[in-house]
């Protein structure tokens, strides 16, 4: 199979990661990452500012939603996404060494947020159908109820919410 840059990827049979998955340790794996480095949606997670930090904002903002607050998971998916999307622009564009990650949840609504301490502001740029890179705010924009940026004395908080509906 062809991947994005034309290039063979190998193809695994996925016996193996579907023999190995269950929700036992599944469950495991989130009370991990929750231990080693907090809950954000008890107090900001400061983060490294490194690209492998996206995947540990992703698991974080997934076992928040899905599992602490019970959200479906299309909604789960979506915050995920937008997750990564933030964190992939702190990481990529602010020079900082770390970055903090939140989430908070109010009726109907969830918030996510990734402060840095640079105060350049995010753009939304126009995005063409082939466009490989530069949709992270389009993406946000597109999936996000409302999405903005509040300028702290030090830095930003760049944010998101998202309508969901209480049970």
């Amino acid at each position: 199979m062809a991947g994005l840059d034309g290039r063979e990827q190998p193809r695994g049979d996925g016996r193996a990661t579907a023999s190995r998955w269950s929700p036992t340790v599944e469950d495991e794996h989130a009370q991990k990452v929750l231990e080693l480095f907090g809950d954000p949606s008890q107090a900001e997670v400061p983060l490294p500012s490194r690209p492998e930090s996206a995947a540990t904002a992703r698991r974080l903002t997934q076992v928040v939603v899905l599992r602490h607050w019970g959200l479906g998971a299309t909604i789960t998916e979506d915050a995920v996404l937008l997750v990564s999307e933030l964190v992939g622009n702190a990481v990529r564009h602010t020079g900082a060494r770390v970055f903090g990650l939140r989430l908070r949840r109010r009726p109907r609504w969830i918030r996510v947020e990734v402060r840095d301490p640079s105060r350049s502001l995010p753009c939304l740029m126009p995005v063409q159908e082939l466009d490989v890179s530069g949709r992270g705010l389009f993406l946000v924009d597109t999936l996000a109820d409302r999405w903005g940026v509040d300028l702290l004395p030090r830095g930003k908080t760049t944010w998101f919410d998202m309508r969901i509906t209480d049970r």
